[in-house]
C-alpha cells in the first residue's frame, strides 16, 4: 500500500518506518528542511532504540523516503496519516494548528479518494474539524466531488520501546464514520493492519469520537495510578511503612496488577502532562470538572520536589559549597526526551539554592543543555555551576560529592560498586528517586539512604 506520513517527529517517524518494514511504500513529509536533510543523510533526529536500523533497512529497500514536497506527499498516499504535534496551548487545551494545516494541504492537492488518519493525540471532535477543513479546500477548488473519510487511529507507543510496541501492539484502535466513505475507509484500515492481526484480532473498531476519547482515557488512567502511588509513598514515609512491600501486596491482586505502581519523582514526557491538561480542559468546556484528574496533575507537580525537599531537610536551605551528583536526566530511560522531566525541577532547586551539580545521563546530555538554556533564561549565570557527563562509567561524577541523587532508572545505575562509591564521595549518601536499591543493603555498607516511601527501613 502507498502511505503518506505527515510529520516526522516521534510518532510519525516510528509509524512510517514500521509500516514500511511490513512491505508498504511510505512517504514521510515534514516542513522542517533540516529534519528532512538529517533523515536523508542517514541520521535520526530522535533517540529510540532500534529505530535507526528499521529506517536504514527500509530506505535501502526503497520502501521509505523523506521529503518536504507537500504536493508529492498528498499524491503518494492512499492513506494520509497526520502525525504532527499537538502542544498544549496557554489554557491547557491541545493546539490543533498543525493538524488543521496538514488537513488543509490534503484538501488543496488531493485528486482521488483518500483515507485521512488522525494519528496525533487530539481532542474529541477533531475529526469533524479536519473533515470541515478538507471539504472547505475542495469547495474552493470546485472539486466537491472528490471523496475522502477521516479516521481516528490513536497511537499507544511507549518511548524507549516504541518499535516493539508498534510491531507487537496490545490493541489497534480504529474510529470510523458509519457512512459509505467511512465503511470504505475501514476496509483500507483493516487491510493495512492485517499483518498485525494474524495471531489474533487486535483491532478495536468504534466510532470516531470514542476512538479520540480512548487515547486520553488510557493516559489518564496510567497517570492516575502513578500519582496515587506517589501519594501513598509519601504517607508511607510518615507512618513507617515500606511502599515497596505495599506495591507487591496490592499488585498481586489481579484486579490491580503491577503496572504503573512504582513510586518515584513523578511522571514527565510528551504525553501524560499535556494529555491530562487537555482532558481536564475538554471537561471544563463541556461543563464538567474532572476532580480526580485535577488532583492527579497537582500531586505530580508536587512530587517532582519530593527529592529536593529531602535534600534541603538534610543539608539545609543554603547549599552553597555543596556538590551533588545527579544520575539520570531524561524523563525515563531509553530516551533523550526532556519534556516535563523531573530532573529539570531538581536541577532548578539545587542551582538556585547555591549548589554545584555534576550530572550523568547516557543519552540526554545534549538535549538537557538545550532545555536548560530556556529554563534558566532569567539567570543564565547559574548554569556555570552544572556540568555533564555521558561517560560509560557513571561513577565518575561522584568524586567529592556531598550526595548522589537518582532521578532516572537507567540500567547502568542499578548495581553500583558501593565500596568505590564510598571512596569517591565526600558524604556517601543517596537520595533515590526511583527506589532502585534495598535500604538495608546500603545501610549495612555504610551508605546513607533516602528513597520514596522506604524510609522506615
Amino acid at each position: 500500500m502507498n502511505i503518506s506520513i505527515i510529520g516526522t517527529g516521534y510518532v510519525g517517524l516510528v509509524t512510517g518506518a514500521c509500516l514500511a518494514d511490513i512491505g508498504n511504500h511510505v512517504f514521510c513529509l515534514d516542513v522542517d528542511p533540516r529534519k528532512i536533510a538529517t533523515l536523508n543523510g542517514g541520521g535520526i533526529p530522535i533517540y529510540e532504540p532500534g529505530l535507526d536500523a528499521v529506517v536504514e533497512s527500509n530506505v535501502a529497500a526503497g520502501r521509505l523516503s523523506f521529503s518536504t514536497d507537500i504536493e508529492a506527499s498528498v499524491a503518494h498516499g492512499d492513506i494520509q496519516f497526520i502525525a504532527v504535534g499537538t502542544p498544549p496551548d496557554e489554557d491547557g487545551s491541545a493546539d490543533l494548528q498543525y493538524v488543521l494545516a496538514a488537513a488543509r494541504n490534503i484538501g488543496r492537492y488531493m485528486n482521488g479518494f483518500k483515507v485521512v488518519v488522525d494519528k496525533s493525540t487530539v481532542p474529541v471532535g477533531t475529526a469533524d474539524k479536519v473533515k470541515a477543513v478538507i471539504q472547505e479546500e475542495l469547495d474552493k477548488r470546485g472539486r466537491a466531488d472528490l471523496r475522502f473519510s477521516v479516521v481516528s487511529n490513536p497511537e499507544f507507543l511507549k518511548e524507549g520501546a516504541a518499535v516493539d510496541d508498534f510491531m507487537r501492539p496490545d490493541r489497534i484502535v480504529i474510529g470510523y464514520s458509519d457512512d459509505e466513505d467511512g465503511r470504505e475507509a475501514l476496509v483500507w484500515m483493516r487491510r493495512l493492519y492485517a499483518p498485525f492481526n494474524r495471531n489474533h484480532e487486535r483491532s478495536r473498531v468504534m466510532d470516531v469520537r470514542s476512538a479520540e476519547f480512548t487515547k486520553y482515557a488510557a493516559n489518564a488512567m496510567l497517570a492516575t495510578r502513578i500519582s496515587f502511588m506517589n501519594e501513598l509513598a509519601n504517607l508511607a514515609d510518615r507512618v513507617g511503612a515500606d511502599i515497596e512491600s505495599v506495591r507487591q501486596g496490592i499488585g498481586s491482586d489481579p484486579r490491580i496488577g503491577y503496572s504503573f505502581l512504582y513510586a518515584g519523582t513523578g511522571y514527565g514526557g510528551s504525553c501524560f502532562p499535556k494529555d491530562i491538561q487537555a482532558l481536564t480542559r475538554i471537561a471544563r468546556d463541556n461543563g464538567q470538572a474532572l476532580k480526580v484528574l485535577e488532583s492527579v496533575e497537582a500531586v505530580n507537580n508536587e512530587q517532582k520536589r519530593v527529592l529536593t525537599n529531602k535534600v534541603l531537610a538534610r543539608f539545609g536551605p543554603d547549599l552553597s559549597d555543596r556538590t551533588f551528583a545527579l544520575w539520570g536526566l531524561a524523563f525515563k530511560p531509553n530516551t533523550d526526551d526532556m519534556r516535563e522531566a523531573p530532573s529539570r525541577v531538581v536541577i532548578d532547586v539545587l542551582l538556585r539554592a547555591g549548589a554545584r551539580v555534576v550530572a550523568h545521563d547516557p543519552i540526554a546530555v545534549d538535549e538537557t543543555r538545550r532545555v536548560l538554556q530556556l529554563d534558566f533564561a532569567d539567570a543564565p549565570a547559574l548554569l556555570e555551576r552544572i556540568s555533564f557527563s555521558a561517560a560509560k562509567d557513571p561513577m565518575e561524577v561522584l568524586k567529592d560529592a556531598d550526595a548522589l541523587i537518582i532521578v532516572t532508572e537507567w540500567k547502568a545505575y542499578r548495581s553500583p560498586d558501593l565500596q568505590r562509591l564510598k571512596s569517591l564521595m565526600k558524604t556517601p549518601e543517596i537520595f533515590d528517586g526511583r527506589n532502585l536499591y534495598e535500604p538495608g543493603v546500603l545501610k549495612e555498607a555504610g551508605v546513607g539512604y533516602q528513597g520514596i516511601g522506604r524510609n522506615s527501613l
